[in-house]
């Protein structure tokens, strides 16, 4: 949708190039809230029309990997993962700046993991000795909301973990509930790079190990999320309640296959559905993608219309894309290799 993408605000796009965030919405006033780093923390209308930018406070100049709209003690709030920054800020809707968040400090949490990880000093050597370069303890991912608690998941650093916080006499602190730790194995991370709350449970996007890991809200894992195409690495999940699907993208194109961007996929949460390619729809820009989100728009005939809003990585970018009910349907590619004369060639499947 050419026109509702050109709404990016004017003053925002000498940052355009550097968005790395999300997207979140108000369900019961239909705003959609995002940040680009650099410019800040910004609201769009529900009509995707209109832009504004939020608060003064410069931490919400920082990137913001990570965000979500959540309703708690009969006021509606925003918590925003900070990667760049290891910290979640707790925001009210006009952008001011409620609390912040900052690494644990260990022993919060009833998982010994996380309370070994962040209560120990790495060692630093001082000169003459070379120091070994910066690593984050603390760098989060991503933040959602479910049932009186705030789930992060920390996947820009060695502590991978999904953490929580939760509400006391206006204060949110760590703890208790904590899970995963960098791993193969089941329930573990590599890369616990999106979360998001559905039905009651907790969704992961763990996405160097191509996967969407489910879990109840204590941690339990119920499952691995089947039919996802080989090699995707998944950064984010949300949900298209009209369409009752899971929205997710993945980072880049899948490699060894003649896909040139990064594809969004629907999702029954038992099969995959479709495989949505900007890139055929003449966006090559959106090489790389780092968040998509579903958005409905109550259009002038009275049908509500589904629309994608995306935000690219790498070059950057904002666009917005229509769903068309009536087009072609893109196809479900999970792509498979088989040998042919020496070549390796993909089969959708």
């Amino acid at each position: 949708d050419r026109e509702r993408t050109a709404c990016f605000p004017d003053d925002a796009k000498p940052f355009e190039k550097e968005m790395h965030g999300a997207f979140t919405e108000d369900v019961e006033t239909g705003v959609v809230y995002t940040g680009i780093p650099g410019y800040g923390l910004c609201a769009i209308s529900p009509d995707l029309t209109k832009w504004a930018r939020l608060g003064v406070d410069e931490r919400l100049k920082g990137n913001i990997h990570g965000l979500v709209c959540f309703k708690h003690g009969g006021e509606t709030l925003l918590a925003l993962a900070q990667n760049d920054d290891s910290r979640v800020l707790i925001c009210g809707l006009d952008g001011r700046v409620r609390q912040q968040l900052s690494q644990p400090k260990g022993g919060e949490f009833d998982f010994g993991e996380a309370n070994a990880y962040y209560s120990d000093t790495p060692i630093v050597n001082m000169p003459p000795y070379p120091a070994p370069p910066h690593a984050p303890r603390f760098a989060c991912t991503d933040v959602t909301y479910l049932n009186g608690r705030l789930y992060v998941v920390t996947g820009y650093c060695e502590g991978d973990f999904c953490l929580t916080a939760t509400e006391k006499d206006g204060k949110w602190a760590w703890g208790p509930t904590a899970w995963g730790g960098k791993g193969p194995e089941r329930g573990r991370f590599s890369t616990a790079h999106g979360v998001f709350a559905h039905d009651g449970h907790i969704f992961v996007a763990n996405r160097e190990a191509h996967q969407v890991l489910e879990f109840t809200p204590e941690g339990s894992l119920v499952r691995a999320m089947p039919d996802l195409p080989h090699n995707a690495r998944i950064c984010n999940v949300s949900y298209a309640g009209d369409h009752k699907y899971f929205v997710m993208n993945a980072l880049e194109p899948i490699r060894h296959t003649p896909a040139k961007t990064a594809p969004i996929y629907a999702h029954s949460g038992e099969r995959l559905l479709s495989t949505i390619e900007p890139g055929e729809l003449g966006i090559p820009v959106l090489k790389h993608l780092h968040n998509v989100w579903p958005h409905y728009v109550v259009e002038a005939d009275g049908k509500r219309r589904l629309y994608l809003l995306v935000h690219g990585w790498s070059a950057g970018k904002y666009a917005v894309l229509k769903h068309e009910p009536d087009g072609a349907p893109s196809v479900p590619r999970g792509w498979r290799y088989w040998a042919e004369d020496g070549l390796v060639t993909p089969r959708p499947k």
